[in-house]
């Protein structure tokens, strides 16, 4: 059991959702209201662990979403764009070695991310404007994924539920 990140999890009260298996939490959501009625941002803290087990099963939104990564060991975003194009962002400290600290996803780009190989715990925040509502989520199909994009069949079966 990893007690950093129980500690954080407690401390933020996150919660496992389910459709995405990864801890998270909103911090923020902003009261000012877009001419739709949307509030203008909103940010959120997420938490990837080995103990207790967690990743980002594949989905996309409809607005871009900024991810930053705060503490802990690398995480891998895994990227499939609308074009067939795929990337591999490795977000952490060690920039000399081509991690970021900040990558902006682009909306409509199905991500899907997880814990570097050996790592412990992340501590990353999502920034996302106008801000996020569960009508600009969708949850990434095993199927469909693995067809359109056959390079990443194994990370496709690993951050999908079916």
């Amino acid at each position: 059991m990893n007690e950093r990140a129980w500690e954080l999890i407690r401390t933020y009260r996150m919660r496992l959702l389910p459709e995405e298996d990864t801890y998270l939490c909103e911090l923020y959501r902003s009261e000012q209201k877009t001419e739709s009625g949307l509030s203008t941002v909103s940010t959120t803290y997420g938490l990837y662990c080995n103990d207790p087990p967690s990743h980002s099963n594949f989905h996309k939104l409809t607005r871009d979403e900024v991810w930053s990564h705060y503490e802990g060991d690398p995480i891998h975003l895994f990227l499939l764009y609308p074009d067939g194009t795929t990337r591999r962002v490795v977000m952490g400290r060690d920039t000399a070695h081509g991690q970021v600290y900040q990558y902006t996803i682009p909306a409509g780009v199905w991500q899907g991310g997880c814990l570097a190989e050996g790592g412990s715990y992340a501590l990353y925040g999502c920034t996302v404007a106008p801000a996020f509502t569960p009508s600009c989520f969708q949850n990434g199909n095993r199927a469909a994924l693995t067809a359109r994009y056959p390079e990443f069949k194994t990370v496709i079966e690993r951050l999908t539920t079916g």
